[in-house]
């Protein structure tokens, strides 16, 4: 396997297992919108994640992690998270290029495959304020389940300092 191949779902589980992070993960249907993972709302509590994967007019990379149902105003958003000019959403190659997963699986767990610090990792206020999270262990066709609190401790441990900022309306 190529040295800069995208980390699996185990791979992830073994880093937050060495970090003593507790985390379950429910597998299911792959879903590919929030729409699509409203089913899933009885069978796995706490607060359930939306992600926009984005850049702004320098070419910098950001990753809005929301909850699911939250709006984000993405013509003034540049003014919160620091951004240079209007935002745009990043493409699908920069998207697997530095978080390892595809369209339809993004998640802030991709921050695993970020070694180089490509990214800027915003958590939203609002979503941070439940006590569980829950986003896509690099695939959509399953859900993991963590504490707000430990998924701030997994990306500092991934050498990412996330911006924990209220970015929805």
């Amino acid at each position: 396997m190529p040295e800069n191949a995208p980390k699996t779902r185990e791979e992830l589980f073994a880093f937050l297992d060495g970090l003593g992070i507790a985390h379950k993960t429910v597998d299911h249907a792959p879903v590919f919108t929030v729409a699509e993972s409203v089913a899933l709302r009885d069978e796995i509590p706490g607060g359930h994640t939306k992600n926009l994967f984005i850049k702004d007019k320098k070419d910098r990379y950001f990753l809005l992690t929301v909850e699911e149902n939250a709006e984000v105003d993405l013509k003034q958003v540049h003014n919160l998270i620091g951004g240079s000019g209007r935002v745009s959403f990043g493409r699908a190659e920069k998207l697997m290029e530095y978080l390892g997963v595809v369209p339809g699986a993004v998640t802030a767990f991709g921050a695993i495959n970020d070694t180089a610090g490509n990214v800027t990792f915003v958590l939203d206020a609002d979503l941070m304020r439940e006590e569980i999270v829950n986003c896509h262990p690099l695939s959509n066709d399953a859900t993991t389940s963590i504490a707000s609190g430990d998924l701030v401790r997994f990306m500092e441990a991934t050498g990412h300092k996330p911006l924990v900022l209220k970015v929805t309306s």
